[in-house]
């Protein structure tokens, strides 16, 4: 059986990912695939129970290291519960953050040393990697007002302005370096614009 399509959505909270995703999904199912849409952090039930655990606004003594963990953590079940197992069948998977967030959040906000994100990642990763990642490229400044009028903020949207600007220098970096992985989409258009610039290129990886 050929292997499913792994395809993950990256950018900051408010930058639009949540509709793309949502509309992807549907263009994709009918053209008759399976398809499964997921998160990070959560997608499992245990997942979901660390995810309350990270953003939790109350839990502002966790360390740098213990949050990295976490993440992996969430994304070690997310792995061996959803991902390879769907990929597998053959299915196409959708997950709104993966393990670029780690090296954008935990290595370029908190300053956590890139090779540390990777070695703690590699056994939650289990050979993983995405098929294609869509990078939603809008300023925190715009996006994060977004986000925090619609639903206020958790611990890691209450950081300072400056982590967040650092996180969207990391998601630049990553796209620098990994353009045949990684595809900006310019975030501040309208919504139809953005998702066909989406559909071609789901229509170039599904050929």
């Amino acid at each position: 059986m050929k292997r499913g399509i792994f395809i993950t959505v990256e950018g900051t909270d408010g930058s639009g990912k949540t509709t793309q995703i949502k509309l992807m999904s549907e263009y994709l199912k009918e053209k008759g695939f399976q398809v499964i849409v997921t998160r990070e952090p959560g997608g499992t039930e245990i997942g979901e129970k660390i995810r309350s655990v990270i953003l939790d606004p109350e839990n502002t003594r966790m360390g740098e290291n213990t949050e990295l963990m976490l993440y992996a953590a969430c994304r070690a079940q997310l792995v061996s519960e959803v991902i390879k197992p769907e990929l597998e069948k053959g299915n196409i998977i959708i997950c709104d953050r993966f393990i670029d967030s780690s090296y954008a959040y935990q290595g370029a906000g908190r300053g956590i040393d890139l090779n540390l994100v990777t070695d703690i990642n590699r056994v939650a990763l289990d050979g993983i990697t995405p098929d294609i990642t869509f990078f939603f490229d809008i300023s925190p400044k715009v996006a994060l007002l977004r986000r925090v009028a619609a639903t206020g903020a958790d611990r890691i949207e209450k950081e300072e302005m400056d982590f967040h600007m650092r996180v969207y220098s990391g998601y630049k970096k990553l796209a620098t370096l990994y353009p045949e992985r990684i595809k900006s989409v310019e975030s501040t258009r309208c919504m139809d614009e953005i998702f066909n610039e989406l559909k071609e290129y789901l229509d170039e990886i599904l050929e």
